[in-house]
């Protein structure tokens, strides 16, 4: 009998919800994990083409001395300006389901 595709279940929830402690459970059970927190870090990891995007539009006082992103910057820059929130969102939104859909069937966690 074709059990037919894959499910992709998404878990969502609020702060503290349960929902790394349900992915956990899956992943003892070996359902592979997709985090898209993770792969939205990654898509703007250092040295990606996005990542000099961002920095493009939002300034280079975003980098790090390491070269990587400064996470906490942007985040305070997005959530006072609804217009740089949705420019940053127009430039991650079509990076990430390309990257989870070039990496379904693994577990994403940690890497």
């Amino acid at each position: 009998m074709d059990p037919g595709p894959p499910w992709r279940v998404a878990l969502t929830g609020g702060i503290a919800s349960g929902k790394s402690t349900v992915a956990t459970l899956f992943a003892e059970l070996g359902v592979p994990i997709i985090d898209l927190d993770l792969i939205a870090r990654e898509v703007v990891t250092r040295g990606t083409a996005l990542l000099d995007q961002v920095l493009a539009r939002f300034g280079p006082g975003l980098r790090r001395a390491d070269g990587g992103l400064d996470r906490r910057a942007l985040r305070e820059l997005v959530l006072r300006d609804a217009g740089a929130r949705r420019a940053l969102e127009a430039m991650l939104h079509p990076a990430i389901p390309d990257r989870r859909d070039s990496s379904a069937g693994g577990d994403r966690r940690g890497e």
